[in-house]
């Protein structure tokens, strides 16, 4: 770790645990464990994995107008969730391009959460603070608080175990939903969040970092009762890409829009005002010049991003690889790309990826490439 890398509060769980560390959004963070990778991917596919998460940004909105001030800023419509529920939703620039893509949970109307990426959480921060009205105060508690991720079939059993008296209930929250413990965060307490990114029933957990050493021990201890352990960065890389989420950097970027790469599910069309919306609208009429797809390989080899796309073995270029993996769960590469549209591509037409001066057979599949579990 060098010094201009940030630290998680958990860094010395991780170092006492042998992980690889390596820099994420600025921050130095476990990309996975002495067990690697393939072994944490499949502990949280078949039974439950522990992530320590808190890179992600942590910023609290709060005031007379709050909910409307975001609402009136990032691209999904917060009138369409109530009071402990969370929304997937992005901040786009004037062209569209997608500046971030996080998750909001509202308490109240006066009281909400944004959780940014890391890379992203300063900048977000600041416009969103540009634009406040008055009375509207947005913090920024990314070194303050801490986020962990029970992600698995058997994650409700292994919070439970963790909690204890103080958790009962928490594993009947519906997906998407949220609920205090101990006070809530404005108190020291803990939230305890039905989401994760990794495709499977799962629950993230926001405390303050002072915290979170006492209950990463917990959680750790309930994980491996249930069978599984901690798992790093690099297995909730390869868990998203087999469940088609996207990475903003990857999938999404701003030279990437919400249309181009099949998120327009997570805008609010109809709202009056949203950062982005006359760009986004524009494009949707017209159509995309590309979007994304996934891919698996028919053949042997496993895609990169920047990889190029081809229509056919020595034929034209068609597209680029933006995240490629080997599939611990298909046990063959995978790989999100984007594709032009003019083709007229669709599920189940073959394609060919330049694996380095090499024709990697793929075909156009549907996502999730797996089954998701997440409700």
């Amino acid at each position: 770790m060098t010094d201009e890398l940030l630290p998680s509060p958990l860094h010395d769980r991780h170092v006492a645990l042998d992980a690889t560390l390596g820099e994420f959004g600025g921050w130095s963070m476990p990309i996975s464990y002495p067990g690697g990778t393939v072994a944490e991917h499949t502990s949280v596919r078949e039974a439950a994995g522990l992530f320590d998460v808190s890179h992600l940004g942590t910023v609290p909105i709060s005031g007379p107008g709050a909910a409307a001030h975001l609402n009136a800023c990032l691209t999904n419509d917060l009138g369409r969730i109530g009071p402990g529920r969370a929304q997937y939703t992005l901040a786009c620039d004037d062209r569209g391009g997608v500046e971030d893509d996080m998750i909001v949970y509202l308490a109240a109307d006066d009281d909400l959460l944004l959780v940014p990426n890391a890379a992203n959480s300063t900048r977000i921060v600041s416009a969103l603070a540009a634009d406040a009205p008055p009375g509207v105060t947005i913090t920024d508690r990314h070194r303050e608080l801490a986020v962990l991720a029970v992600q698995g079939p058997r994650s409700a059993e292994a919070l439970s175990a963790a909690l204890g008296a103080v958790g009962e209930g928490v594993a009947d929250l519906d997906y998407m939903a949220f609920t205090d413990l101990e006070g809530g965060l404005n108190d020291g307490g803990v939230r305890i969040c039905r989401t994760g990114y990794t495709g499977e029933l799962g629950y993230e957990v926001v405390l303050a970092a002072e915290a979170a050493p006492a209950m990463w021990d917990a959680l750790l201890d309930a994980v491996r009762a249930v069978g599984g352990g901690p798992c790093g960065l690099a297995a909730r890389d390869t868990l998203r890409t087999e469940m088609g989420y996207p990475l903003h950097g990857h999938e999404l970027s701003t030279e990437i829009s919400p249309v181009q790469a099949g998120s327009s599910w997570a805008v609010g069309w109809d709202k009056p005002a949203f950062w982005g919306r006359d760009a986004l609208l524009a494009e949707r009429a017209a159509g995309p010049a590309r979007r994304l797809r996934a891919l698996r390989a028919t053949g042997r080899g496993v895609p990169r991003a920047g990889m190029t796309v081809l229509d056919g073995e020595g034929g034209s270029p068609v597209g680029v690889v933006t995240s490629g993996t080997f599939s611990p769960t298909l046990r063959t590469g995978i790989a999100l790309a984007l594709v032009d549209t003019a083709g007229g591509v669709a599920v189940g037409d073959p394609l060919v990826i330049d694996v380095r001066g090499r024709a990697l057979p793929v075909e156009v599949v549907k996502p999730p490439l797996v089954p998701s579990h997440v409700r």
